[in-house]
C-alpha cells in the first residue's frame, strides 16, 4: 500500500508541477503532508538539503521520501513516478516542437503560465520566511534563521546593486553553509 501511495502521490507531482522545482514545492508540500510522510519542519529541512545537493529538487525530495517510507524500492518508485510524466511529455514535445512553439496559442499559454509560476514561487518563499520568523501559528520563533535569511538576502542583492555583479548560486550555497555553521554549530 505504501508503494502505491508513493506512486500516485509523486505521479501527481510529476503531472502537475509546472515551473520547475520551486513551482512544485507547494504541490509536494500538500502531498507529503496529506499522507503524513513528513512534517512541515522536516520538509523545510529537506528542501534545503535538496537544494544544496546535486540534482533536481523534485527528484531529491521524491527519492528521500520514498526511501524513508518504503526503503530502496520506495525511493525507486517515488523517483520513477515523479519523472514519468515529464519523460512522456518531452517525447511528445520533441516530436512536435518545431511547429508547436510557433503556434500563437501555445505562445499565449506559455506567457500566461509565467506570472502564475512566479506567484507560486513567491508564495512558497514567503511561507518559508514567515515560518522561519514564526509569524505563522503554532511555530516557535527561530531568530537565528530569520537573521540568516536577512543576511543571505543582503548577500544576494548588495553585490548586484553595488558592483553590478551577482553571486553565483554555488557561492551563495557555500555562504549559507558557513553562516549556518556559525549560527547553529558554534
Amino acid at each position: 500500500m505504501a508503494l502505491l501511495d508513493l506512486f500516485w502521490g509523486f505521479l501527481r507531482v510529476g503531472c502537475f508541477a509546472f515551473g520547475g522545482a520551486y513551482g512544485a514545492i507547494p504541490l509536494i508540500r500538500d502531498i507529503v503532508l496529506s499522507y503524513g510522510w513528513l512534517t512541515d519542519e522536516s520538509l523545510a529541512y529537506m528542501i534545503a538539503v535538496s537544494e544544496s545537493t546535486p540534482g533536481p529538487i523534485m527528484l531529491n525530495l521524491a527519492t528521500y521520501v520514498g526511501s524513508s517510507q518504503a526503503g530502496v524500492l520506495g525511493s525507486a518508485v517515488a523517483t520513477l513516478s515523479v519523472v514519468l510524466p515529464s519523460f512522456f511529455v518531452i517525447l511528445l514535445i520533441t516530436a512536435a516542437l518545431k511547429n508547436l512553439l510557433k503556434n500563437q496559442y501555445v505562445q499565449a499559454v506559455l506567457r500566461g503560465l509565467k506570472p502564475c509560476i512566479i506567484g507560486v514561487i513567491l508564495a512558497t518563499g514567503s511561507h518559508m520566511i514567515l515560518q522561519n520568523a514564526a509569524l505563522l501559528p503554532q511555530v516557535s520563533p527561530d531568530l537565528r534563521a530569520l537573521a540568516l535569511t536577512i543576511l543571505l538576502a543582503a548577500c544576494f542583492w548588495l553585490p548586484r546593486r553595488l558592483l553590478h555583479k551577482k553571486l553565483s548560486p554555488i557561492s551563495l550555497i557555500l555562504l549559507s553553509a558557513a553562516f549556518g555553521i556559525l549560527a547553529y554549530g558554534i
